[in-house]
């Protein structure tokens, strides 16, 4: 802990509070402190159990994804408030899990839209890598009614499902462009020069436009 005070710098800290990240650790120097530590799950137990956002983000990198128990997580993840906490608490250990299909169901179900947005998260993984056993066509049903007013968070994650169908599944990209038109969610998404937008139809269209080229 004492070692990632002093790695506090108070201009990444500005950029991370836009993004609403509560630290000032540089992300390049956490990783190149996680790469020195290797993995220590003891270790990185007793880091999450600080409840700071960089030892949490560090415990990430450290850790034996697998044994972390169901519960375990499920209760990480409420607790993971963090922006970027909450993204590599899904990303770098639930989707390890043995328990992320189990978790995937319950969170895309859950009340609250935080959860549900890592829930949706996993369910884009899924679209993309193993859509076997999902209903593709039910998934658009639910986007197409609920996307539009959903929070910001869970309707980032809904947008990328349905980016990742128009983009993965041909015979359904027609109606993902046609969703996202209609919805025009993140249309006038700010977007730096050389970037796609997040805008579904233009960044099915560009995607699909790289696979093709």
């Amino acid at each position: 802990m004492a070692e990632l005070a002093g790695l506090e710098d108070p201009r990444a800290r500005a950029v991370n509070e836009r993004h609403g990240d509560d630290h000032g650790v540089n992300l390049g120097t956490l990783r190149a402190l996680a790469k020195r530590l290797k993995t220590q799950h003891e270790l990185a137990c007793a880091l999450w159990e600080t409840d700071d956002t960089a030892a949490r983000l560090l415990a990430l990198l450290i850790c034996r994804p697998k044994a972390f128990g169901r519960d375990e997580l499920d209760v990480m993840l409420r607790g993971a408030r963090s922006p970027k906490v909450h993204d590599w608490l899904v990303n770098y250990v639930v989707k390890k899990s043995p328990h992320c299909e189990d978790l995937r169901l319950a969170w895309t179900a859950d009340p609250d839209p935080v959860v549900a947005s890592a829930g949706w998260a996993l369910t884009t993984e899924r679209v993309a890598k193993r859509p076997e056993g999902l209903d593709l066509a039910g998934l658009l049903d639910v986007i197409e009614a609920e996307m539009k007013e959903a929070p910001d968070r869970l309707q980032w994650a809904m947008n990328h499902c349905l980016a990742r169908i128009g983009i993965d599944h041909p015979e359904l990209r027609g109606r993902a462009i046609g969703i996202g038109e209609r919805l025009e969610v993140l249309k006038d998404y700010p977007t730096s020069p050389g970037c796609t937008s997040p805008y579904a139809p233009v960044w099915i269209d560009e995607m699909v436009r790289r696979q093709q080229s």
